[in-house]
C-alpha cells in the first residue's frame, strides 16, 4: 500500500528560491511592490503564480495588527413578525465590505446574557478591527461602551438622545418614508388615513409616526382618533386594525412595519374587505412577504444597499491613517407601490 503524505503549501522561501531573489524581496513584492524594479516584480509574481503561493494572513495580521474583520452582532427575526430587513442589510454589507477587503464577523448574544459580552470578548482577543452597531435605541449601552474603550465603530441608526455621540452613523429617514406613503394615499383621494405604530418609547417608531402627522396636517386633516400604538407583531396589528375600523372607520392604513400591515390585511380578510379596493394598506420595510403576498403589499423600501456602501465608506475612514470621522448620513427611502395601496 502506498502512503500519500499531504503536500505542504508553498512558503515565502520557496517563492524566493524559484524567483532567485531574497525573502525580503518577495515580501516587498506582496506588501510594497513600488519598491521593486518592474522586471524583478514580474519575476516574483510569476513564481507566486507558478507555485500557487498564498500569503499567510495570520502572520501578516500579527505584523500589521489588522484582521480585516468587522464585528456585527446579529439577531434573528422575532417570531410572529414578517420583518427580514436585517437579512437583506447583512447580505448587502457582506458584499460591499468584501469589495473593500474586509469580512463581516457575525456574533450572537443570548437573551439572558450580557449584551456587551460579545463585544468585550472580541476586543480582548483583538479579533476585529472595528464594529458595526445596529441597536441605537434609547438606553442601549453599546455605543457608549465602545466609545469609552476607543474602539472604532459605525452605527446603522442615529444616536438617539445621545448628544455626546461623535461616531459615524448611517440611517434611513423614516419620517420621510412615511410622509411619502401618506402623501401617496392622500393624492389618491383618501382623507381618513389611520396610523398603526409602536409604543412611545420607540424613537424609530415615533420618528416614522411624525411623517404621517406631517403629511396629514399639511393637508389640514385631523389625526385625532386615527392612531394606535402597539407591539410589532402580526396579531397586534390585527387587533389594532379591528379597533380602528370600528371606532374611526378609516379608508386607509399606514403602518410602521410590514409586520403590522400584515395584521391589518388579516383583519380586512376576516371582515370580507378587499385590500386596495375597500381599504388601502401600506407597510414599511418592503419585506419579501410584502413582495410575494397576494395582493401585493405597498411598502416603504429602505435603501439598504446604499446604507451598506455608506457604512463601509465610514469604516474605511475610521481605519485609515490618520483616522477620518465621517459626519452622519441620512438616506431617503422610496415607495414600492403594489395592489394594496
Amino acid at each position: 500500500m502506498t502512503i500519500r503524505y499531504p503536500v505542504a503549501p508553498p512558503t515565502l522561501a520557496d517563492v524566493a528560491e524559484r524567483a532567485g531573489v531574497s525573502r525580503q524581496t518577495v515580501s516587498n513584492a506582496i506588501n510594497n511592490p513600488d519598491l521593486l524594479r518592474a522586471d524583478t516584480l514580474a519575476r516574483v509574481q510569476e513564481a507566486i503564480e507558478e507555485l500557487g503561493y498564498s500569503p499567510n494572513r495570520a502572520a501578516r495580521n500579527l505584523r500589521t495588527r489588522s484582521s480585516h474583520l468587522i464585528g456585527l452582532k446579529f439577531q434573528p427575526a422575532q417570531e410572529g413578525t414578517a420583518n427580514a430587513a436585517m437579512d437583506r442589510f447583512v447580505h448587502s454589507l457582506v458584499e460591499t465590505a468584501g469589495g473593500a477587503g474586509y469580512h463581516i464577523l457575525l456574533f450572537a448574544v443570548g437573551e439572558d446574557e450580557d449584551h456587551l459580552r460579545g463585544y468585550d470578548d472580541l476586543l480582548r482577543a483583538t479579533a476585529v478591527d472595528a464594529f458595526i452597531v445596529t441597536d441605537t435605541y434609547l438606553g442601549n449601552p453599546q455605543a457608549a461602551w465602545l466609545r469609552q474603550r476607543r474602539a472604532p465603530f459605525v452605527s446603522f441608526g442615529r444616536p438617539w438622545d445621545d448628544d455626546a455621540a461623535d461616531h459615524p452613523w448611517v440611517d434611513v429617514d423614516g419620517a420621510a418614508g412615511v410622509d411619502l406613503a401618506t402623501t401617496h394615499l392622500l393624492d389618491r383621494g383618501h382623507q381618513r388615513i389611520a396610523w398603526i405604530g409602536w409604543h412611545k418609547d420607540s424613537r424609530i417608531g415615533e420618528d416614522r409616526r411624525s411623517g404621517w402627522t406631517r403629511a396629514m396636517h399639511g393637508r389640514n386633516l385631523s389625526t385625532t382618533g386615527l392612531a394606535s400604538r402597539t407591539e410589532d407583531t402580526v396579531s397586534s396589528g390585527h387587533d389594532a386594525a379591528a379597533v380602528l375600523l370600528d371606532e374611526a372607520q378609516p379608508s386607509a392604513f399606514v403602518c410602521a412595519s410590514d409586520t403590522l400591515a400584515m395584521g391589518v390585511l388579516h383583519t380586512l380578510r376576516d371582515r370580507g374587505l378587499t385590500p386596495g379596493h375597500d381599504v388601502s394598506v401600506i407597510g414599511f420595510d418592503d419585506s419579501q412577504v410584502a413582495q410575494v403576498i397576494n395582493p401585493g403589499l405597498t411598502s416603504v423600501r429602505q435603501p439598504l444597499e446604499e446604507v451598506a456602501v455608506e457604512i463601509v465608506r465610514a469604516l474605511e475612514g475610521l481605519l485609515s491613517t490618520p483616522a477620518v470621522v465621517s459626519p452622519g448620513v441620512l438616506l431617503t427611502p422610496t415607495l414600492a407601490v403594489r395592489e394594496t395601496g
